[in-house]
């Protein structure tokens, strides 16, 4: 059966991967490539539809993206969306200026053309985002919607398979808004939408087994969700060949490095070599306060250890590396703004002997990850594990690292993570099966030490202890995020069960700052 997939032409928009989410979920394969790629290149990819992202910028600007008008007559389906509506209008003649009113937020539009495809016909509510207007359609395109202060809040050429919404119809405040992009990957694209996780994933290991060979392969197993989920495709593919080295820098959650290794040797019988190195890094952090020298000073060591385990396998064909979708394009592999740079295994490929790199998951976003691990059979509570820094708890302790902090800031982590979980998730890890809406429930969350300490009083007794500083966010994408408003009875147990249950914690803090302007880590 012939490959389907979309592309999505990146102009620097903040919901970029969101489209991309979006369309996967509509089980419609899809990958986003730069502006910039040459419309012969997009071609060769046979694409069933493309789709063009919003962005910051004017589309009349000299120095705004643009990508070659060729790619509007590939002879398949196009959408533009906001920023992409307006340059599908001014590549193709029409007028694009600057609104007399700009429309941002929740903006009510009418579509009452006879032919509205991709939208659905009626009143209701969308999410805009310009200052810019198309003030008039080039020739052959027909308005499908309106708004009060937008003449062409869509259109359409029907005879050219072309379509463009100025709203936002990937997020969720836009009513229809799935069922938008659905009539254009199915209705227009004849797109199939069968594209699913099992499939994936049996398709990855056999062309793995084939890349692979008898070749030896390495890879750094932090414990999390990424490079687990790898190890155990690279696994699947060529069982033996694979040599995992887990680096325990002490920095690790509750019972969490020896979860680690239990799933690896007994529940898929890996080649595992685990490196109790928390004496070492302990060492190496004493007196160290700054958080980017924390950060410096545990990637460093790592690799050094990682370096020594290395050297005795010796020469291996492959270094497998968790690099998911995101981590790609929030490196600049696309156009929107760098936001950071990843480092899955830090300096590994300086510093290990090794022909090339593996990455299994490059073209899977984190839920998509999470999908494929329940399918390779690893555990729930492994697969839904909570986000953890590549630094472990070395960012979540302010000021200088000890292992008498990190013992105290595991058990009142474990605490605040177990009552959250009792409380949100009685169904299970999966979000989905949670009792409250998806919006209310915590995307993260985690207790931080924060390095001061206060005076309390304990029985009769007066303390001087330290204080435990509590979040819990809600977020689609990790760039924004917003606090849950936990139920403060809960929140009450936590503060109860930690001072009580935890030596040298005399007060608890929840930490009800958005990003921006707070990150979701402490530091």
């Amino acid at each position: 059966m012939e490959h389907q997939c979309i592309i999505i032409l990146d102009f620097g928009g903040q919901y970029s991967h969101l489209i991309a989410r979006r369309v996967r979920e509509a089980g419609v394969y899809c990958l986003v490539k730069s502006y910039k790629t040459p419309p012969r290149e997009l071609a060769a990819m046979r694409p069933s539809g493309i789709i063009l992202t919003g962005g910051p910028n004017s589309v009349y600007e000299e120095s705004s993206p643009h990508c070659s008008k060729e790619v509007l007559e590939l002879g398949v389906p196009v959408l533009g969306i906001c920023y992409g509506a307006q340059l599908m209008a001014y590549l193709l003649g029409g007028k694009v200026a600057t609104a007399p009113v700009g429309e941002y937020g929740r903006i009510r539009l009418t579509a009452d053309a006879a032919q509205s495809l991709p939208l659905p016909c009626g009143e209701f509510t969308v999410w805009m985002s310009h200052k810019d207007y198309i003030s008039e359609p080039p020739d052959g395109f027909i308005v499908t919607a309106k708004t009060n202060d937008c003449p062409t809040a869509a259109m359409a050429n029907f005879e050219k398979n072309l379509y463009a919404v100025q709203f936002h119809p990937e997020v969720q405040h836009t009513e229809h808004g799935q069922e938008i992009l659905e009539a254009f990957l199915k209705g227009i694209c004849a797109c199939r939408g069968d594209w699913e996780m099992k499939g994936y994933v049996e398709q990855t290991i056999q062309a793995l087994r084939e890349k692979i060979g008898d070749r030896k392969v390495i890879c750094a197993m932090s414990g999390g969700v990424d490079s687990t989920v790898a190890a155990v495709m690279v696994h699947k593919a060529v069982g033996k060949q694979l040599t995992n080295i887990f680096v325990d820098h002490g920095l690790m959650r509750k019972n969490e490095g020896d979860e680690v290794e239990r799933i690896a040797t007994q529940t898929f019988d890996m080649n595992f070599i685990r490196v109790n190195a928390a004496d070492i890094y302990f060492e190496k952090l004493k007196g160290v306060e700054e958080p980017e020298r924390k950060r410096r000073i545990i990637g460093e060591e790592f690799i050094r250890v990682f370096e020594r385990e290395a050297e005795k396998i010796g020469k291996v064909g492959f270094l497998v590396q968790g690099t998911i979708y995101p981590d790609v394009i929030e490196s600049g592999s696309g156009d929107s703004a760098v936001i950071k740079s990843h480092h899955n295994v830090g300096a590994l490929p300086d510093v290990v002997d090794f022909d090339e790199i593996v990455e299994p998951l490059r073209m899977l976003f984190k839920d998509e990850v999470r999908r494929a691990g329940l399918e390779l059979g690893i555990p729930e509570e492994l697969v839904w594990r909570q986000p953890f820094p590549g630094p472990g708890l070395g960012v979540r302790i302010l000021g200088e690292v000890t292992p008498e902090k990190a013992d105290t800031l595991r058990e009142a982590d474990a605490i605040f993570r177990e009552e959250l979980e009792a409380y949100y998730f009685p169904n299970g890890r999966d979000p989905a099966l949670s009792p409250y809406p998806l919006d209310a429930v915590p995307s993260q969350y985690f207790a931080a030490l924060t390095n001061m300490r206060s005076v309390g009083v304990m029985g009769d007794f007066r303390t001087y202890s330290s204080a435990i500083a509590l979040r819990a966010v809600n977020t689609n994408d990790f760039m924004t995020a917003d606090f849950v408003q936990i139920p403060y009875e809960v929140l009450s147990k936590v503060s109860s069960r930690i001072v009580n249950e935890v030596p040298g914690v005399n007060r608890v803090l929840y930490d009800i700052t958005p990003k921006p302007p707070a990150t979701i880590e402490m530091e």
